[in-house]
């Protein structure tokens, strides 16, 4: 852990009890009309950074969560919060992370890099997708491009604000919640969203 990194861990608790106060980073959008996808995610296919390959429709049945990482944000401390949310909820979700050098250049490591990071410093289990982009345009993570339109989730066009989006899917493959990244993995809203009856 760098220098820099040390010192983001350290404050990350100040960050968001400041980004609360202000409301800054704090949305929360939910799927009230419980509208269905117009095309589906499971036909995506999700690549991790060890090599492996296959079809997101491999976590039909549970929820995902899917957010955009980077190792040296402020944010970089929701590492533990969403091990943490993986753990207790195991049985009924998945989440995945998806390192991205979007914002601020906030994410310079190679895949490896990335990973070591994760687990020595946060005992990271979660998978972790290879190193894409997250923000609209000819580059974009295509399972970032469902998660931000609303012609192939049905409802939603946010595009991640800044590392740490996250976008819930339910267990039938609806894109149910998104949340900012002053959000945490651990909020009543998050967790309410996770434990939300099938």
């Amino acid at each position: 852990m760098t220098g820099r990194q040390k010192i983001l861990k350290a404050v990350y608790p100040i960050l968001m009890k400041i980004t609360n106060l202000f409301g800054a980073r704090n949305k929360a959008l939910q799927n009230t009309e419980k509208l269905s996808s117009a095309t589906s995610i499971y036909d995506l296919f999700l690549r991790l950074n060890n090599g492996q390959h296959f079809s997101l429709n491999k976590f039909k049945g549970k929820k995902m969560l899917l957010v955009n990482t980077a190792s040296n944000c402020g944010y970089t401390g929701q590492y533990r919060e969403l091990q943490k949310l993986q753990e207790e909820y195991n049985r009924d979700l998945v989440v995945i992370g998806f390192p991205a050098n979007d914002f601020k250049e906030q994410e310079k490591g190679s895949d490896e890099e990335i990973a070591r990071f994760c687990i020595d410093n946060y005992g990271v289990t979660f998978p972790l997708a290879t190193k894409s982009s997250v923000v609209k345009g000819d580059h974009q993570n295509a399972i970032f491009t469902w998660l931000s339109s609303k012609e192939k989730n049905g409802w939603n066009d946010q595009q991640p604000t800044w590392n740490f989006s996250k976008y819930l899917v339910d267990e039938n493959g609806n894109l149910a919640n998104y949340f900012d990244p002053s959000v945490s993995p651990l909020s009543e809203e998050v967790i309410s969203a996770v434990k939300a009856a099938k």
